[in-house]
């Protein structure tokens, strides 16, 4: 399968997570929440020191979870990822380091762009599927609107100020495959550790497509 193969057959649920797991032991608890609730696409920001844990123990541990990692901003982030057992890897912009190495990774790749230019230039590197960040500080629905008729073929994981309020107008534009977000994962409820509470939110978003 071609690397647009391959994220198309993973970006299926309509609204992907993205974590910042603090505590190890909350990540697998956590998955388990979002995957009962139908999100089963998660994306752990490598923000934290439990992070690298984390994948290990979702990737382990929750099947029904395809867990990947986020915020790579070097090679060795990526690489990281990958031996933690990372299916796939988000970043949040391109660095021609990145861009050199991504050629070696054995897991899909979604590069994060803000402008037009970032996104033809990722394109003739073969990428169909990108991360629009920070999507609504970039111009938001606007800005994808506009983008639609001369980038045609590229589609977008609009990612930064997505909530419950605007991702089903997010996720009408016909330029967009899903939105991340963490909307569905509130901190205060991680920490009182509403699991229930969590996947509440997570089949609310589920159906938001």
């Amino acid at each position: 399968m071609t690397q647009a193969q391959d994220l198309e057959a993973i970006l299926t649920p309509p609204v992907v997570p993205v974590l910042t797991i603090a505590e190890t032991t909350d990540a697998v608890a956590l998955a388990r929440a979002l995957a009962e609730g139908g999100l089963t696409v998660l994306e752990i920001t490598l923000r934290t020191t439990a992070a690298l844990q984390a994948i290990r123990d979702i990737a382990a541990a929750v099947p029904d979870a395809v867990v990947g990692a986020g915020t790579i901003r070097t090679p060795e982030d990526a690489e990281a990822a990958i031996a933690a057992g990372a299916h796939f890897l988000v970043s949040p912009g391109i660095t021609p380091r990145i861009m050199e190495a991504a050629q070696r990774w054995r897991v899909p790749f979604l590069p994060g762009v803000a402008t037009a230019s970032e996104a033809m230039a990722l394109a003739d590197f073969g990428y169909a599927f990108l991360k629009f960040f920070p999507a609504e500080q970039s111009g938001g629905i606007a800005a994808l609107k506009a983008w639609a008729p001369p980038l045609y073929d590229i589609r977008f994981c609009p990612t930064g100020g997505i909530n419950a309020a605007n991702a089903a107008d997010y996720l009408a534009l016909p330029n967009v495959v899903c939105v991340g977000g963490s909307w569905v994962a509130p901190a205060n409820m991680v920490a009182e550790k509403d699991w229930s509470g969590i996947t509440k939110l997570a089949e609310t978003a589920a159906v938001l497509r």
